[in-house]
């Protein structure tokens, strides 16, 4: 049988156990098939296993719902589709909030990972970037294995066919309501109280591989029914489009010369991305290397000489800005060189995964290219890149809950809603199946707001602006990322998770209330230390502190600068300090950035506010009676914000460039 992980310790580290060798049959033994179902009457019905739709059981099962989770194929749960990676700038901020929530994927990076580092740590840390690269296989494991021991959780493999609708309840906005699925093997219907589709690639997906074109969403995989499309579009008439991603080719390892590029090695102390753990699985000198190289001119050559035997490069579906295939870069900036990441696949995988080198032209053009490049000149590739088109439902559709506006108890996430990457459908997939779990139990509706978090920023950008090619998560889309950083979000998120969500377990909360309450006693011993600078030199030494400075200060702000550290003044004080050494780091990073802080809270009261006022649902725009051009109305009445903020936003972005604003103001306010 296969092994589970052990419960937390005294101190909040969580120990690491080995996973059995039989985990297969171990899945085996706990799937099920629509004939086996104990029951045909669920709360909550996830459709996909990727990282929304694992995230998304696993958040309904803990608010309390019975959840269904249906996925194509079981052994694929988990699977990381494309880059066999974690966090990142960005990125890694939403990893450490999911994980706060009581999330999946942070535990199971801290599981799988076998390269750490913390990226733009030239910069202050509010915007470092946790990331880690992981081992396919580990990662996959501990999913599977996570959701197959959680209460209320049962596992289904099939495929649906379509979603079951009937009349909305009167009391609630909205034209439908959704009972249930009907699965494609023609069995018999299961019911529902909501349902969370996170279709990923599939949704109408179709594959691209030089002049080729087959249905599908992930090589190897069935493609998902068409019947789902169907009833997206025609039968609940939501709006539609259509975007694109794509995958490099995967290189053999033993035919790379890494001579010829330059190693970069991880972190030597590696950075968990869980709260509940303090080291990794993975011991620092376990971790493997990853190797930088570049294209050269050979590359390009290659690609303007094979754009014929390209179709997918040469349709207009938008791909994603921030990770375009080396074709989309050939062709956007002529004549550079471009950075390839060679990354480790797993710890025994023999196996590389080229970042910088999404492409879809003919396998044999793809062997052409990967020679120009240096280390990759004698390179075989295992496995082609491919491209995949796929429909996306325009988010503005949605409330902050992530449901559906027109359809009761139909919730979304993931690239669904028009994002890329797995930590933004992580973030999606945890939020939608919260709100879905609550709708199922008949408990209000709950939303994050961007003052508090990523997953706020996140949401609120999909539900207020939509998208016109796949969304990613920087630290520059938030407002207020000096109060949203990775070292606090267990203190944003966690207290909230347990007391107003009920997402979080009672073990959680007891180590963040403990963490809580040690900061806050560190935090007034610091303040408590009131000394003239004269005092501070004599202890301390040379640490930078103006000798024309004849001022007061107390131990924060000593940790304003740079050549302090709380280490420093543990030593000088230690009956004081020193029983708050554990939080060295997360001290340090919270004097530094308290003052600014401290700044921006009347700002974020403010939106707060605007947040908190909501806007009924069957408002009638068109015929309000208040001084609106028709344009306006037009757009509240299509939008339909439900919040002063959301419309406010919406308003703004249409109106930013226009003298019509201050009648937006006349409905608002």
């Amino acid at each position: 049988m296969a092994a589970s992980i052990e419960p937390l310790c005294v101190h909040g580290c969580r120990r690491f156990v080995t996973l059995s060798k039989t985990f297969p049959s171990f899945l085996l033994r706990f799937s099920r098939t629509a004939s086996h179902l104990a029951r045909h009457k669920y709360d909550v019905i996830v459709v996909g296993g990727g990282h929304a739709g694992t995230e998304a059981a696993a958040a309904a099962a803990r608010v309390g719902a019975e959840t269904l989770l249906v996925t194509q194929k079981i052994h694929t749960i988990g699977a990381l589709s494309c880059n066999p990676s974690l966090g990142g700038v960005g990125k890694g901020h939403l990893v450490k909030e999911v994980d706060a929530l009581d999330g999946l994927c942070g535990r199971a990076g801290d599981w799988a990972g076998i390269h750490f580092s913390i990226l733009n740590r030239r910069k202050g840390p509010a915007v470092w970037g946790p990331r880690a690269q992981l081992d396919r296989e580990l990662y996959r494991q501990f999913i599977q294995s996570e959701l197959l021991s959680t209460p209320r959780l049962t596992v289904l493999e099939g495929s649906v066919e379509e979603l079951l609708l009937t009349e909305p309840d009167p009391e609630e906005p909205g034209h439908h309501r959704v009972t249930g699925i009907r699965l494609a093997n023609g069995s018999q219907p299961v019911s529902a109280s909501s349902v969370v589709l996170t279709t990923g690639t599939f949704l109408s997906g179709s594959l691209f591989m030089g002049q080729t074109t087959s249905p599908g969403g992930r090589i190897g995989d069935a493609p998902s029914s068409a019947g789902l499309s169907h009833t997206l579009r025609e039968r609940l008439g939501l709006r539609v489009g259509r975007l694109r991603t794509g995958t490099p080719p995967r290189i053999v390892k033993d035919s790379v010369d890494f001579s010829l590029a330059s190693l970069h090695a991880p972190d030597k102390q590696p950075t968990p991305f869980s709260f509940l753990n303090t080291h990794t699985r993975c011991k620092p000198e376990e971790q493997l290397p990853c190797y930088l190289t570049h294209t050269t001119p050979g590359v390009e050559k290659v690609v303007r000489e094979s754009l014929h035997l390209n179709c997918h490069i040469q349709q207009d579906t938008k791909g994603p800005r921030y990770c375009p295939s080396i074709e989309s870069r050939v062709l956007r900036f002529p004549g550079r060189r471009h950075q390839v990441w060679l990354e480790p696949e797993g710890l025994t995988s023999d196996l590389l995964y080229p970042q910088g080198l999404s492409m879809t032209m003919p396998p044999d053009v793809q062997l052409c290219l990967i020679r120009e490049i240096p280390p990759l000149h004698r390179a075989e590739i295992h496995t082609p890149g491919y491209g995949v088109q796929y429909d996306f439902v325009c988010p503005t559709q949605l409330s902050p809950a992530l449901q559906v506006k027109s359809t009761q108890g139909l919730f979304l996430a993931g690239q669904i809603n028009g994002t890329t990457g797995y930590e933004e459908a992580a973030a999606q997939g945890l939020w939608a199946g919260v709100n879905a779990g609550r709708w199922a139990l008949s408990m209000p509706p709950v939303a994050l707001s961007r003052t508090e978090s990523y997953i706020g920023v996140l949401i609120d950008d999909l539900v207020s602006r939509g998208v016109t090619e796949p969304y990613r998560m920087f630290t520059s889309r938030a407002e207020f990322r000096t109060s949203l950083r990775p070292d606090n979000a267990d203190l944003r998120l966690t207290l909230k998770g347990f007391e107003e969500v009920g997402c979080v377990s009672s073990l959680r909360y007891q180590e963040a209330v403990r963490v809580r309450d040690s900061l806050q006693d560190a935090l007034a011993a610091l303040q408590s230390l009131v000394l003239p600078t004269s005092s501070w030199k004599k202890i301390l030494g040379d640490v930078g502190i103006s000798e024309t400075k004849n001022s007061i200060l107390n131990g924060m702000d000593l940790l304003q600068y740079n050549n302090v550290s709380f280490e420093m003044l543990a030593s000088a004080f230690p009956e004081r300090f020193s029983p708050h050494l554990e939080f060295s780091q997360r001290l340090e990073i919270e004097a530094i950035y308290r003052p600014h802080c401290d700044l921006q809270r009347k700002e974020m009261e403010r939106i707060q506010r605007e947040e908190s006022l909501s806007l009924p649902p069957d408002m009638d725009y068109l015929s309000l009676p208040v001084s609106l051009s028709q344009e306006v109305r037009e757009i509240l009445d299509r939008v339909r914000p439900s919040t002063v903020s959301l419309s406010t936003k919406e308003l703004n972005l249409v109106f930013s460039q226009s003298n019509q604003q201050h009648q937006a103001q006349q409905l608002l306010w």
